[in-house]
């Protein structure tokens, strides 16, 4: 089967407001989302998948839409920063976090993260979709960064948990035979969004 995985579109800042951050896309990230329908325009997708956080949500939607159907929600394809209080874009994160933004530079996730739990939760959470959708489906999952990247680099055998920048609604296609092998087919497509990045 084709697994294609998505990150989300450009969400809202969220500063602390005492409870977990899950924000919303901003006005742009809206119209990243759109994009999404083109991106996949030439592929038959049989299923849509998607993480349970605002973000990916509202990235899948207009796919949905297209497609006449609700995406199956999975809790652990959330992101690793899904109980921060705080979330800062990507793009703020130099300014805002310094020393986080250089970890993520050289491909790792903030200290405090368990990638062992994080990585092996992701793989298991990707991998449950691949077994529901045997034979020549194609699945889309709508996810985060953190979790594109932790099931990319298992699939490579990269020790970085975050081996690849990745943009929003950047789309990658891993192709997964049923003997278990595993091949990432492209990383990171963006030609459909480049000019709203």
């Amino acid at each position: 089967m084709q697994l294609i995985l998505v990150r989300h579109a450009l969400p809202d800042r969220v500063a602390d407001g005492g409870s977990a951050a899950d924000p919303s896309l901003t006005p742009e990230g809206k119209a990243q989302a759109e994009r999404l329908v083109t991106a996949l325009r030439d592929d038959r997708v049989d299923a849509l998948w998607s993480s349970p956080m605002h973000r990916a949500l509202q990235t899948a939607a207009p796919l949905a839409a297209v497609l006449g159907t609700e995406p199956v929600l999975a809790r652990d394809l959330r992101e690793y920063d899904a109980e921060g209080r705080v979330y800062t874009p990507v793009a703020e994160m130099a300014e805002a976090d310094p020393e986080v933004w250089e970890r993520m530079r050289s491909g790792l996730l903030p200290a405090h993260v368990d990638v062992e739990e994080f990585s092996g939760r992701v793989v298991r959470a990707v991998e449950d979709v691949v077994a529901a959708h045997p034979g020549p489906a194609t699945a889309v999952v709508v996810a985060h960064a953190g979790v594109i990247n932790a099931y990319l680099a298992s699939v490579l055998q990269i020790a970085r948990p975050l081996p690849f920048p990745l943009d929003y609604v950047g789309v990658s296609r891993v192709i997964c035979a049923r003997g278990g092998r595993r091949r990432v087919r492209t990383v990171n497509e963006v030609a459909h969004v480049a000019d709203l990045l």
